[in-house]
This record gives C-alpha cells, sequence and structure tokens, in this order.
C-alpha cells in the first residue's frame, strides 16, 4: 500500500482527479493557476487528456510560506505505507544535502518536493544534482504543516522525519 501526501506529490505518485473538491480553506494565495494547468474546471480543455499539456513553467514560481532552510530534528513517526519522499528547496544547504544523500534517496526510491524555487532553470539546476531522483515544485505548506515542519531539507519515511 502506498500513500501520497499533497497534490503535487499525488500527481507524481500517479493519482488526478477530475473534479476537486474544497474539504477546508485556510485562506493563503489562490491556487487555481495550477490546476488551470492541469484543464481543470475552468479552464478551456484542449484536444486530448488534459494532464498532457501539464508544463512546469505554469506551476513557478514556487514560494513556500511555512518552511525554510534551516536543521531538522530527527523524530519517530509511525505512517505505515508512507513511500519516502523529501523536501528541498533552492538553496546552498539543500543543494549540498542533494549531493550528499542523492545515492540513498534514490535507492529507497524516494520522491521530491522543491518548496521555493522561482524558475524552470533553477529547478533543472537542482535536478542536475541529483538526476536519478523525480522532484516536482510544490509549495508544500499542507504538508509542512501536518508533519510539523519548520525547516527543510527534510527526508520523511514511513518511520521517521529526518535531514
Amino acid at each position: 500500500m502506498s500513500l501520497c501526501i499533497g497534490g503535487a506529490l499525488a500527481l507524481a505518485c500517479g493519482f488526478a482527479t477530475a473534479d476537486l473538491k474544497v474539504i477546508e480553506d485556510r485562506g493563503g494565495q489562490d491556487a487555481s493557476r495550477y490546476y488551470e494547468a492541469l484543464g481543470g474546471k475552468g479552464a478551456s480543455r484542449a484536444q486530448g487528456h488534459p494532464l498532457r499539456k501539464v508544463s512546469e513553467a505554469n506551476m513557478l514560481p514556487v514560494r513556500a510560506q511555512r518552511v525554510t532552510p534551516g536543521r531538522v530534528q530527527r523524530r519517530e513517526i509511525n505512517a505505515p505505507g508512507l513511500r519516502p519522499f523529501f523536501m528541498v528547496g533552492d538553496d546552498d544547504l539543500s543543494r549540498q544535502w542533494l549531493v550528499e544523500r542523492g545515492e540513498a534517496l534514490s535507492a529507497m526510491g524516494a520522491v521530491g518536493m522543491v518548496v521555493n524555487v522561482e524558475t524552470a532553470g533553477r529547478l533543472a539546476q537542482l535536478r542536475a544534482l541529483a538526476p536519478d531522483l523525480r522532484m516536482v515544485p510544490a509549495a508544500g505548506d499542507d504538508v509542512a504543516e501536518r508533519l510539523g515542519l519548520d525547516h527543510y531539507p527534510v527526508l520523511i519515511t514511513a518511520q521517521s522525519v529526518e535531514q
């Protein structure tokens, strides 16, 4: 069993929904531009499947409000079935972390959220540091709040949250 958290990670894990339902609104920035890129309600649908028209450039810039670069205190969690994922940004600490941990992250099949990145070029530079890893732009504030995260880079597995 695999569990995905968050919209961008749900897409990375292969899930997509035609009708989005708001179950809670905590304010913040309007996310409709992300859904328009997916051909959602209110967007003009081109011929073919809407997900084929997605461009990451439409999702950038990504700016997380809740998390910043910094030290993460390791702690145990109990989330059976959670696929390993990580959160990084476009900063020196994240770049160093990706270089140091890239092989281990790849070996465990971790998927990454890039939470603070301005352009497709900067995202490409991060990906070049760990070319075997899948990384998607995502604000990550909802995931950070649910997991009590203040900082990144961070790895989240079924057993732990750690730097």
